[in-house]
């Protein structure tokens, strides 16, 4: 058993500013003379890089084989926390294998831009959903005795001037979506590390933001771990070390190591601050190698039908008119270039080298299906050729039905920079408009790690969104298609109409160093259900080959005040003739009007597989986080008083079921007192209202402002309303009342607090 304590002090100042940075690209120092060990770090999060001696942090060297599951984007359309779990101890399997120690995964940023060229790395646009699967995937591999890192931490959501931007968020907004899509990972799972993000938020940045690092991750959260920074991440390293940020990757050659040795003697960092950074770093590097088990090893044929049960599970069916799924005996025309080259994983940092490839077409004749193939349209260029689009059509007119695989190649998405636009390739335009004419009866699979727009979609029968669904992509296509299995995934995120439907569109991605977040709350789904503007495919939705009915939705109470929990029941049945999953989704609805809210947010899911026929008694929990909005000026969370809605969907633009709960808030708090407090923001207050009405009933008659706080008979709108936003001040240029009298009015309500 080590003594951390006695080990740092025996370390000597170098050696402990040492273990702040790495020793290269992937590995962290040691101090050989007190048996402190180095330990390895490595890309991860649906896939281990693992790197020899030519390493880098953008994917462009090679990396060790390893299995390549779906991307996050694809993973969260799982809405299976159990699949997750699933995925996350495989890649502790493969990282032990490896003699990994932390796995640099999952990515929680929240998808604010569908144009964001990393989102296929990031889970949701909600929250809740978000911050729930990353737990599960934390989970998984830290049950393996590997680390994991969640990052970037935060309000990394675009790849424009990344390592220079500052994201402006109004309190509120950071609460409750951005922050919120990390919280319930950290407080659950507990992930060894945190990858700070590059940009700055509100002018810090994020890697020396001590109420970020300190104030909130460990003041707030509890987080146990140690920060580490993204890839060169690092501003200022003093500053960074006294926020709360301990290691600094990779390698700096030792000259931050030394400015930290600089900033002690000098008494400009006191040296209790270093020894907390190596006792949270020594903490995990023991435990790390501790958990370390030798001759590791994976079944990788197991980790690829891993991969081919997640992908399966994780693809949406995003429309169907009854074509899929296909019959053995149909005559299919598989036409474009991603059936044999598939585009399965994002590029960058993430890039993985995969164990094996399955495409679609290796796996259509795996399973003897018949058809023909036609290239297309070339990935590699996004010009039209008319030659391709020919030979495609005629095989098509030829067939019973026409499979179009299309999406996204690597260059139009990456990690890096962002897209400018929602279009599939020129190319891919024109082969939908050759093949749709000759052949009525076309399926799109869809490759590609965000949304695009589909002006076509009314020309095609079914679309089968895959996202990029790693290294067993054909098989699952395959299971799909034919019906092996039926589809069940639902969108985590919002596929908009157009572009300039995205409630970010005018502030994306800001002008220069700069991007105000000036939808606020309204991120995805939360604008577009709030202020009706319909998607092209909501969140939460997806099709299935069966048909699931609810029923009986029934709360535990009927009235709520937040010191318990309350549970939510409901019955789902499948009504088709095959085993088939849905997604059962819980929104609750703030119609207390308090303050600007969404119309419903996402609080509740769980994902029920059922066979023919059968019904299962779906119950969710709700506590009074779930109904509070974040009080930016009281720095706390608040419950309002009013009326709830309980919503039942399949999607947020498909509520199957709803009940009303009253719920009995927080006491109104009593605003700021001051002579520019307004009469309507005291009148929630009964104290005030008392005070108010002492102090101003003899001159209630001068001033028809204040029938309505003296419940005068008779109502004018116009004096009701004006009374409403009048400062206590202007009371005196309206009546006989005196700054003497103001002032003594002051005093007695600045006592009711």
């Amino acid at each position: 058993m080590r003594n951390v304590t006695t080990l740092i002090e025996q370390m000597t100042l170098e050696e402990k500013a040492g273990l702040c940075s790495g020793d290269n690209f992937w590995r962290t120092k040691g101090v050989e003379r007190l048996g402190i060990p180095a330990i390895n770090l490595s890309d991860g999060p649906h896939g281990l890089r693992a790197q020899g001696e030519e390493q880098d942090h953008l994917g462009v060297n090679d990396s060790k084989p390893a299995t390549c599951f779906p991307t996050a984007s694809g993973l969260a359309s799982s809405w299976s926390v159990e699949l997750l779990e699933q995925l996350g101890a495989a890649l502790g399997d493969e990282a032990q294998a490896e003699g990994l120690h932390v796995v640099l995964g999952p990515g929680a940023n929240i998808k604010r831009s569908p144009l964001c060229g990393r989102n296929f790395e990031y889970f949701s646009e909600d929250p809740l959903l978000s911050s729930h699967l990353a737990a599960a995937h934390i989970r998984g591999t830290q049950s393996r005795g590997v680390g994991s890192s969640l990052k970037h931490f935060v309000a990394n959501n675009q790849e424009h001037r990344r390592m220079s931007v500052d994201a402006r968020i109004d309190e509120r907004t950071l609460r409750e979506i951005y922050l919120a899509s990390f919280e319930y990972a950290v407080k659950e799972a507990q992930p060894w590390t945190v990858m700070c993000a590059y940009n700055r938020v509100n002018g810090d940045y994020c890697s020396e933001h001590q109420r970020l690092l300190t104030g909130i991750l460990r003041d707030e959260w509890g987080f146990e771990g140690f920060v580490v920074s993204d890839w060169a991440a690092v501003n200022e390293r003093v500053p960074g070390l006294a926020a709360g940020m301990e290691l600094e990757m990779p390698a700096s050659g030792g000259e931050r190591d030394a400015q930290i040795v600089a900033a002690v003697r000098e008494g400009q960092l006191d040296e209790a601050v270093l020894d907390q950074a190596v006792t949270r770093l020594l903490t995990i590097f023991f435990r790390a190698v501790d958990a370390r088990l030798e001759d590791a090893g994976f079944d990788a044929e197991a980790h690829h039908q891993l991969a081919r049960r997640i992908a399966r599970a994780s693809m949406v069916l995003l429309q169907n008119d009854g074509t899929l799924p296909l019959a053995n005996d149909q005559r299919v025309a598989v036409i474009g270039e991603f059936a044999e080259r598939p585009r399965y994983q994002g590029g960058g940092s993430s890039h993985v080298n995969a164990t094996r490839v399955e495409p679609l077409l290796e796996a259509l004749k795996t399973r003897g299906a018949s058809f023909d193939y036609t290239k297309g349209f070339e990935i590699d260029r996004d010009t039209p050729d008319q030659q391709l689009e020919q030979d495609a059509a005629t095989a098509a007119s030829h067939a019973d039905v026409a499979v179009l695989c299309l999406g996204l190649p690597d260059r139009h998405e990456s990690e890096g920079y962002d897209r400018t636009h929602l279009n599939l390739p020129a190319n891919q335009l024109a082969l939908i408009e050759a093949v749709t004419a000759a052949q009525p009866n076309t399926v799109v699979v869809l490759a590609n790690g965000a949304p695009i727009v589909m002006p076509w979609a009314g020309r095609v029968s079914a679309i089968l969104e895959g996202y990029l669904g790693g290294q067993a992509i054909g098989a699952a296509l395959a299971d799909l298609l034919y019906g092996e299995a039926s589809p069940s995934g639902k969108l985590a995120e919002t596929f908009p109409q157009r572009l300039e439907d995205n409630p970010v569109h005018l502030n994306f991605p800001g002008e220069g160093d700069v991007v105000r977040y000036g939808e606020g709350i309204f991120v995805g789904y939360r604008y577009h259900d709030t202020h009706d503007v319909a998607p092209l495919f909501p969140f939460g939705h997806g099709l299935s080959y069966s048909r699931f009915d609810y029923a009986n939705l029934a709360l535990s109470a009927e009235t709520f005040d937040g010191r318990d929990s309350l549970t939510v029941g409901v019955d789902i049945t499948n009504r088709g003739d095959r085993e088939a999953s849905d997604i059962v989704q819980l929104y609750v609805s703030d119609q207390t009007q308090t303050v600007p809210v969404a119309t419903q947010a996402l609080r509740g899911f769980d994902r029920v597989t059922l066979a023919p026929g059968a019904t299962e008694r779906v119950e969710l929990t709700l506590a009074r986080r779930d109904f509070c909005w974040y009080d930016a000026e009281r720095g706390d969370w608040r419950l309002p008083t009013g009326t709830f809605e309980i919503r039942i969907g399949a999607s947020s633009r498909d509520i199957r079921l709803q009940q009303c709960l009253e719920v009995q808030g927080d006491a109104t708090p009593l605003p700021v007192i001051d002579r520019n407090t307004l009469l309507g923001d005291l009148k929630a207050h009964d104290g005030a209202v008392r005070v108010l009405r002492e102090h101003l009933a003899d001159i209630a008659e001068e001033l028809p402002m204040l029938n309505a706080l003296m419940e005068k008979e008779g109502k004018d709108d116009l004096m009701e309303a004006m009374g409403h936003y009048l400062p206590l001040r202007a009371v005196i240029s309206f009546s006989s009342f005196t700054e003497a009298r103001l002032s003594a009015l002051l005093e007695d309500l600045k006592a009711l607090a």
